[in-house]
C-alpha cells in the first residue's frame, strides 16, 4: 500500500483498502501516476459521496442547473456529439483477425499510442475513482467495474445509469475478475468542452479487460460502462458460453389475461428498438443491453446490465412517446445534453410544441445561438443536435418492470429481430427452429432512404444488430449462439418482425399496430395461436390478427390488409438470399447451420416459384 502514499489522502487510500483487493489498487496506482491528477476522489456506495460527484458536476460547470427542480443541461463540444466510429478501435494482438467492419489496431502500438495520450492528461483536475455493478447486484450475472474519469459529468451521467458498485467489489474476494475504464476529456476550453478533439482516441482491450477513452466527453465515447463495456462483455460471453446482447428487455402483459411473458429484441438505430419496449400497456426491464445465461432449469434468464436511459431526445413528443415526454417535464435528477436552453427551459428538435413556437435565440452546443446561425462551413446550425440526449433512472418510468434489481433477471420466453425493410419481409413471423432464428439475426437489414429521387433504398447488413460493438469473428458468435440455445431445455421462440412495410409507396401499416404483432407472439409462445408454416417462416391466421386488432384498438382489421402485409413475396426473398450469400460468403468459419438453413429456404421458394409461376403468395395458398 506504500505506492498510494501521497498519491491519495489517508482517507482515501482506507477506502481502497477496505475492498481487500490489490488488483483494485494496482490498477488506481498505476493510471493516478499516470494522468497526474491534482485530487483523487474515491466514491463509495454512500449516498452523500454519491451526491458529492453531482456537486462537483455543477461547481465545476460541466453541468448547469435549469429551471425545474432536478434538470441540468450538460454541452458536448460541437465536435464531439456523437460516437467516433472512425477512432473507436479494437487493440488486437498480432496474428489475430476480426471480422469485416471492424476497426482494430495492432495492439502494442495502440497501448503505446493511447497511454501516451493520457500521460499527464488529467493535471489540475480531478479524478473520480469510481465502482459500478453491470446487472443487478449480487448476482451471479453482474461484472463489477472500476471507473477512473477526470469528468464529474460522466460520472455523474453513470450515477443515473448504473448500480453502485462499491459493495459488489468486496464480494470479489481479492478477484481481478472486473473490467477497468480510463477516460480524460483531456484539455478543456472555458465552455468545459474538449479542446484536442483531434486527438480523440477509444481503445478497447480485451486481452485485458480495459478501456481507454481521452480527448472526448460525449457519452457514447467517454462512459465506458456503455457500449465500450458491451464489446468487453461480448469477448467475455464468447469464451464462457452465455450472450451479451445489443436487446431490449421488456415484459408482454396481455389484454383480459393475469400474466406477463417476457421478451428480448435486437434492433439497428432507428428500426423500432425503443418503439417496442415502451409500447402502452406493457413493461420495460432494459432499453438496450442485456446478459443471457441458462439457469438450472434449462431457462434463458436475461438482466439489464443498466438502471437508466441514455436516450436520443429528437422527435419525444406527446403522441409518440406520451412516457417519457412526461418524465422530461417533472421535476427530478435528469441530465439534458445538447439540447436548446432558453430562460432555463430545454427544447429539443421534434418535440411537438402545442403553438409549434420554438425560440429563437438561446443557448446550445454551438455556444450562444440564434434562428439563421451558420457554422464555420456554412450550413444553418439547428437549434439543438439531432442527436441530443436525456439521462435518467429507468425507475422512473410509469412502465418500469418490477423485476429491473431482480439478481436472478427474468426468464426469456420470445426474442425479437427487426429491421427496416420496405418490400420484403412480413410485420411478424416466427422462425422454424432456433437455428432458423438465429439466421433471422444475422441477416437483420437496416434500409435508408435515397437522396435521389426514385432510387431504392439502400440496405445495410447489420447482423444482430450488434457489429458496431463486435470484437470476436462473427462466425464464432452465430455458432456460439447456436449452441445457447441447443443447450437450453426450454428455448426461446425467435421472431422478426418489420414495421416498415410499404405497398405504392405508403406504410401498410400504423405505427401502433407493433401492439398487435407483439402480442400474436406472446400468444404464440403460451400455444394459444396456431399458425401457417411458410418457407420464411410461421405466418399469423388472420382470424387471430382480426381479433387482436378489436380488442386492442377496437379496430376493424381487413382481409385486404392482411393479406398485403402477409403475402410472401418470393422474388424479393430470393433477392434478400442473394444479398446475404455475397456479404456472408467470405466470412470465416461462419456455422453449417447459417448455411443449411440459407439452402434449404432458397430452395423451397425456387420451388414454389416453379410450381406456380407467381411471384407473391398469399398466406391461404400455403394453408
Amino acid at each position: 500500500m506504500a505506492s498510494l502514499e501521497g498519491l491519495l489522502d489517508p482517507e482515501n487510500i482506507d477506502k481502497l483498502n477496505a475492498l481487500v483487493n490489490p488488483h483494485v489498487i494496482e490498477q488506481v496506482e498505476r493510471f493516478v501516476r499516470l494522468c497526474k491528477p491534482t485530487r483523487v476522489s474515491v466514491i463509495t456506495d454512500d449516498p452523500e459521496e454519491v451526491a458529492y460527484v453531482r456537486q462537483r458536476a455543477l461547481e465545476l460547470g460541466e453541468e448547469r442547473k435549469l429551471e425545474m427542480e432536478g434538470h441540468t443541461i450538460h454541452y458536448d463540444g460541437f465536435q464531439d456529439q456523437a460516437r467516433d466510429k472512425a477512432h473507436t478501435a479494437v487493440l488486437l494482438p498480432e496474428g489475430q483477425t476480426l471480422s469485416r467492419g471492424i476497426n482494430s489496431v495492432e495492439r502494442e502500438a495502440g497501448l503505446k499510442e493511447v497511454l501516451g495520450l493520457l500521460n499527464g492528461a488529467m493535471k489540475g483536475k480531478e479524478v473520480f475513482v469510481r465502482f459500478f455493478s453491470l446487472g443487478p447486484t449480487n448476482s451471479r450475472f453482474s461484472i463489477c467495474a472500476l471507473q477512473l474519469t477526470d469528468s464529474a459529468y460522466v460520472a455523474h451521467s453513470e450515477d443515473l445509469l448504473y448500480r453502485s458498485g462499491y459493495e459488489e467489489f468486496k464480494r470479489l474476494e481479492g478477484s481481478p475478475d472486473f473490467f477497468t475504464f480510463i477516460h480524460s476529456a483531456g484539455e478543456i476550453d472555458e465552455r468545459n468542452c474538449t479542446v484536442n478533439v483531434e486527438g480523440r482516441r477509444i481503445y478497447v482491450d480485451f486481452m485485458d479487460g480495459k478501456v481507454y477513452s481521452v480527448n472526448n466527453q460525449y457519452a457514447g465515447n467517454s462512459l465506458g460502462l456503455k457500449k465500450l463495456a458491451l464489446r468487453l462483455a461480448i469477448y467475455k460471453a464468447n469464451q464462457e458460453d452465455w450472450l451479451t446482447e445489443h436487446m431490449l428487455i421488456m415484459g408482454v402483459h396481455p389484454p383480459e389475461k393475469e400474466r406477463v411473458t417476457y421478451f428480448a429484441g435486437a434492433y439497428p438505430s432507428a428500426c423500432g428498438k425503443t418503439s417496442t419496449a415502451m409500447i402502452p400497456g406493457q413493461s420495460i426491464v432494459g432499453d438496450d443491453i442485456a446478459y443471457l445465461k441458462m439457469d438450472d432449469a434449462g431457462n434463458c434468464r436475461a438482466v439489464n446490465i443498466e438502471s437508466g436511459v441514455f436516450g436520443i431526445i429528437r422527435d419525444v413528443n406527446t403522441v409518440d412517446d406520451p412516457l417519457i415526454y412526461k418524465v422530461l417535464q417533472t421535476p427530478r435528477e435528469m441530465i439534458f445534453s445538447n439540447v436548446l436552453i432558453a430562460e432555463g427551459r430545454p427544447y429539443w428538435l421534434g418535440m411537438g410544441l402545442e403553438d409549434g413556437e420554438y425560440p429563437t435565440k438561446g443557448v446550445n452546443h454551438s455556444g450562444d445561438w440564434w434562428k439563421g446561425k451558420k457554422d464555420p462551413e456554412g450550413n444553418e446550425i439547428p437549434l439543438a443536435h439531432p442527436n441530443a440526449r436525456y439521462t435518467i433512472r429507468l425507475s422512473v418510468l410509469e412502465n418500469a418492470d418490477p423485476n429491473i434489481d431482480n439478481p436472478d433477471g427474468v426468464v426469456i420466453r420470445g426474442i425479437y429481430y427487426g429491421g427496416r425493410d420496405s418490400d420484403t419481409n412480413v410485420p411478424i413471423s416466427e422462425s422454424l427452429s432456433w437455428e432458423h432464428g438465429v439466421y433471422l439475426g444475422a441477416t437483420i437489414e437496416s434500409e435508408t432512404t435515397s437522396a435521389t429521387l426514385g432510387k431504392r433504398g439502400v440496405r445495410t447488413s447489420s447482423p444482430m444488430a450488434v457489429m458496431d460493438f463486435m470484437v470476436v469473428p462473427l462466425g464464432l458468435y452465430l455458432s456460439n449462439h447456436i449452441k445457447f440455445g441447443r443447450n437450453l431445455r426450454n428455448c426461446p421462440k425467435v421472431y422478426a418482425t418489420n414495421y416498415f412495410l410499404k405497398h405504392e409507396g405508403e406504410y401498410t401499416n400504423e405505427k401502433v399496430d407493433k401492439k398487435v404483432w407483439i402480442l400474436w407472439a406472446e400468444g404464440r409462445v403460451h400455444g394459444e395461436y396456431p399458425a401457417i408454416r411458410t418457407p420464411i417462416g410461421y405466418l399469423p391466421l388472420y382470424d387471430d390478427l382480426r381479433g387482436l386488432f378489436r380488442r386492442v384498438f377496437d379496430r376493424e382489421y381487413s382481409q385486404e390488409e392482411y393479406d398485403q402485409q402477409f403475402s410472401v413475396r418470393v422474388d424479393n426473398y430470393l433477392e434478400k438470399i442473394s444479398r446475404m450469400e455475397e456479404v456472408f460468403r467470405d466470412e470465416p468459419k461462419m456455422p453449417e447451420e447459417f448455411w443449411a438453413v440459407l439452402e434449404a429456404q432458397k430452395g423451397e421458394l425456387l420451388n414454389l416459384k416453379a410450381q406456380t409461376g407467381k411471384t407473391v403468395l398469399k398466406p391461404s395458398f400455403f394453408m
